[in-house]
Formats: C-alpha cells, sequence, structure tokens
C-alpha cells in the first residue's frame, strides 16, 4: 500500500527564517507549527517530508552538520506535540558554486520529492508540498502534487510573482493550520 504524504519547506514555512539557520539555538518554530503537523500526521496519517535547499552550504556559511542539527532540533522541539519529521532531504548546492548535475536536486526541480517518493513508498497523487516561495510551488508542480503557498516567509511576495506568471498554487494559506485545514478539508471530500 502505498503512503500519503505532506512535502514541507524548512525555512519560512515551519519556522522563522534568519537567512542560512546553522545554529540550533536560534530556531524558532512559527507557534501553530507543532499542532498543524501532529492533525496531520496523527490524525490522518500522512508522512511528513521537509524538502529544503540549503545553499548556505555551498556558500560556505554553514555546514551540512549544521543544517542537520537544525533539522535535529526541529524533531526536538516537535515531540511537546506528540510529532516528528519523518524525513528530511535537502540540497546544500547552489549553480553559482557547483556544477548543473550537482544542483539537479535544487527546487523547483522535483527530485527530492521523487527521491523520498521512491525510499518511502509514497503515492504523490494523494499528496501535497507546502511551502513559502515560487520554488516551493514549483517544485510540487514538477512533481504532480496538489500546492499550497503559505503567506509566512517569503509567502506573500511569492504569491505576487506566481499571479504574474500565472502558475497559481492550488490553495494559498495564511500559515500551516490553515493549509492543514486546506488538506483534511480536501482529503474528506
Amino acid at each position: 500500500m502505498l503512503n500519503k504524504a505532506v512535502f514541507l519547506d524548512r525555512d519560512g514555512t515551519l519556522n522563522e527564517d534568519p537567512g542560512y539557520l546553522g545554529d540550533p539555538e536560534h530556531l524558532k518554530l512559527f507557534p501553530e507549527t507543532g499542532q498543524a503537523l501532529a492533525l496531520l500526521k496523527n490524525d490522518y496519517n500522512y508522512l511528513l517530508i521537509v524538502i529544503s535547499n540549503q545553499s548556505g552550504v555551498a556558500r560556505g556559511l554553514i555546514t551540512k552538520d549544521e543544517v542537520e542539527a537544525v533539522n535535529d532540533e526541529i524533531n526536538n522541539q516537535l515531540q511537546k506535540f506528540n510529532v516528528k519529521i519523518d524525513a528530511f532531504y535537502y540540497c546544500p548546492f547552489h549553480p553559482d558554486f557547483n556544477s548543473k548535475d550537482e544542483c539537479s536536486c535544487r527546487k523547483p526541480s522535483p527530485k527530492m520529492i521523487l527521491d523520498a517518493a521512491k525510499d518511502l513508498n509514497i503515492d504523490l497523487s494523494s499528496s501535497y508540498i507546502i511551502g513559502d516561495t515560487v520554488a516551493d510551488v514549483r517544485a510540487g508542480q514538477n512533481a504532480g502534487l496538489k500546492t499550497i503557498l503559505v503567506k509566512t516567509g517569503y509567502g506573500s511576495d511569492s504569491f505576487y510573482i506566481l499571479q504574474k506568471e500565472n502558475y497559481l498554487p492550488s490553495f494559498v494559506a495564511e500559515n500551516l493550520t490553515d493549509a492543514s485545514k486546506f488538506i483534511i478539508k480536501d482529503f474528506v471530500e
């Protein structure tokens, strides 16, 4: 049996985005993150998978170990909501510093989504992506997911760009709570 999943961008979607977050002590989840994720995972059985561009690694601003320490801290902070992220995928590359092949994982490429789908036996047609950037929405569209743009992080600016280019997401949400309500309503119908 195939799993269903909610793919999530990290910075600007789950947590505040201070830019190249490498210190777990600076991680600040948005207030609604824990409860929204717990609802999706515990009540509706969605796998929760983070897919994130982390070009700060290629830029020499953060290390892979620091990215993974922040990812670990996300799950530490989510414990009080009885939920955790099932898997983290990230692309540490950037075209200014790496080859085209290395950058093939970088959103808007659907590569991280497709890799997760293969690794975790996911049915993409019953899955979603939630993010705050144009790249998140396009990655989801490129993988055949229903796409949700949250207005947290860069979401408001991204909506304007998507609207101008006529690449509208399936749904625009104020935050993760609003996004999770959309997914539940869509799931029930």
